[in-house]
């Protein structure tokens, strides 16, 4: 993303200016996973209680604000699998991360689809980036994974989140979508084990 005031980087903040960048990213995150990418802007400046004006100080477009959630998620997902890396059992380590992904998948409700279309306004670069962290924290759990014969070797982390991908789509509009994603995905991981 540009330098540019959605991009907290860029300059110090003040402590009240910081608070209300987290507090705008919070509501964003609950406000998108509750009605999806295109949640009112004006609705998450009210849920995070700021005044539109201090969003858009912010954030100056939709997009700055769906990149900057989108890109803590993937954060949290990255630092999730670092976490489960040392764990002494390689399969239940990767299986706990994709259940991390697929939660996410289906709380993003359309965001990742919305930040990789919008793309071209904020940071083109967000979505590869995003894409090659994931990849590359599956990978580490997978290649462990592999090494105790826990999955099947012909299993690659792109199809892993491929299927978990499918999954999210599949249950996205279901009213009990997080549980049948996670009964789906229970399948999946069932298929993936080593024979």
């Amino acid at each position: 993303m540009p330098k540019s005031a959605a991009d907290p980087a860029s300059r110090p903040m003040r402590a009240d200016a910081r608070r209300n960048y987290d507090r705008i990213v919070a509501a964003a995150e609950s406000l998108v996973a509750e009605h999806g990418a295109e949640a009112s802007l004006e609705e998450i400046a009210r849920h995070a209680g700021v005044g539109s004006a201090t969003l858009h100080r912010h954030f100056p477009s939709r997009q700055s604000l769906l990149e900057a959630v989108f890109k803590g998620r993937v954060d949290a997902l990255c630092a999730t699998a670092r976490d489960l890396l040392p764990d002494p059992d390689p399969g239940a380590a990767l299986v706990s991360w994709l259940r991390a992904v697929g939660a996410h998948a289906v709380a993003n409700r359309g965001l990742g689809a919305s930040v990789m279309h919008g793309a071209r306004d904020g940071d083109p670069t967000l979505g590869s980036t995003c894409h090659a962290m994931i990849t590359s924290a599956g990978d580490a759990l997978l290649d462990r994974a592999r090494h105790v014969n826990a999955v099947r070797p012909d299993a690659t982390i792109t199809q892993l989140l491929k299927l978990i991908g499918a999954i999210a789509s599949a249950t996205e509009g279901d009213p009990d979508g997080p549980a049948e994603a996670d009964r789906l995905l229970d399948l999946a991981i069932d298929g993936v084990r080593a024979r």
